[in-house]
């Protein structure tokens, strides 16, 4: 057993004997940009600060020579051989590295559904390199020719293999980038999407219990990053609390269904303001008491209106949630694409 330290933060993961750097870093929650995980593509590339590792077969085109000198590996087949392995990863704060936006990625309209009848999703498929992203991070999306500026949507689903991006776009009244979106993409179209841009993710090694809450489409994140966890094996609970006005307003009501099924601590739970036959009664910071009493353990993540939000925030800490394990998301109806060095409150559009 080896233990692999990240730097700068001083974290450890354990990392069993046999097992690649890029494995123990996923078992633990952590992440590092890969591809082929076979030595050939250097995506997984990652300066060693001190220690051992058995490098194993790379490609040179992946990973020079002169590389090797100053230190750096292939952390898809390096595996530590030393008592402890030090790595630079993240940021201070364990946070992971941004991806570097792109501009003008050729995307595919593979797939559109009218989850309700003012949301529509998009699957989305790559022409050629795929979008790297984090879960919970969005894209700019629009289209000059039809007078559709390009407006921020929140990316509905983890990266998949396949490099599918799935948008959710809520129609809005006079908006010209959802009404364009709504009335006129049709499928097999050629769309342009650039990022990813935003800071919405939080700290993927954290094991706490997890609280989401969401309204509107501020449920896309919120799907990203829970499926994201859940993938990868989360042992502590997550809770979904989603607000709408009526049934109507709730979708993905099947996904969620198979997640509780599949994840016996997943639980996905609606509250309606206009239904008085609903269990669930009332905007979600009335009725959070009831459902937790304390919160001080949670991570905390919230999307949609900035007012919802705020409120949210605050009924959350009401119960103790701790300001460092809260991370929001505020939906302002301008925006400019968030860059890794903004603050911690991105964008959507119309």
């Amino acid at each position: 057993m080896s233990r692999i330290r990240l730097h700068p933060s001083g974290r450890e993961v354990e990392c069993p004997s046999g097992d690649t750097v890029l494995s123990a870093l996923e078992k633990a929650g952590y992440a590092l940009p890969n591809n082929c995980r076979a030595g050939a593509c250097g995506e997984c590339k990652v300066k060693v600060v001190s220690g051992q590792f058995d490098q194993g077969m790379v490609l040179d085109m992946a990973l020079s020579q002169a590389e090797r000198k100053d230190g750096y590996g292939l952390m898809c087949m390096a595996k530590p051989i030393s008592e402890e392995l030090v790595i630079e990863w993240g940021t201070a704060d364990a946070k992971p590295k941004l991806f570097p936006p792109r501009e003008n990625v050729s995307f595919i309209v593979a797939d559109r559904i009218m989850r309700t009848p003012r949301i529509v999703e998009l699957h989305l498929r790559p022409l050629g390199q795929p979008l790297r992203f984090w879960p919970g991070q969005y894209v700019m999306l629009g289209n000059e020719r039809e007078e559709a500026p390009p407006r921020c949507y929140s990316i509905a689903n983890a990266p998949r293999a396949d490099g599918e991006i799935v948008l959710q776009v809520t129609r809005q009244e006079g908006g010209p980038t959802s009404t364009w979106i709504h009335d006129k993409l049709k499928l097999g179209e050629l769309v342009q999407l650039s990022g990813p841009y935003g800071t919405f993710i939080g700290d993927p090694s954290v094991e706490t219990p997890v609280l989401c809450m969401a309204a509107g489409t501020g449920l896309a994140p919120i799907l990203a990053l829970a499926e994201a966890a859940l993938k990868r094996g989360y042992k502590q609970p997550v809770t979904v609390l989603f607000s709408g006005r009526t049934g109507e307003d709730v979708y993905a009501r099947g996904q969620m269904a198979y997640w509780q099924a599949k994840h016996r601590r997943f639980e996905f739970k609606t509250t309606l303001t206009r239904d008085d036959a609903a269990p669930l009664k009332g905007r979600i910071p009335a009725v959070l008491p009831t459902l937790f009493k304390d919160l001080s353990e949670h991570s905390v993540f919230v999307a949609g209106s900035p007012e919802f939000v705020e409120d949210c925030v605050k009924a959350a800490k009401a119960l103790g949630a701790k300001d460092e394990l809260i991370h929001t998301e505020g939906y302002f109806s301008q925006q400019q694409p968030e860059y890794p060095d903004a603050d911690r409150v991105s964008v959507t559009g119309h």
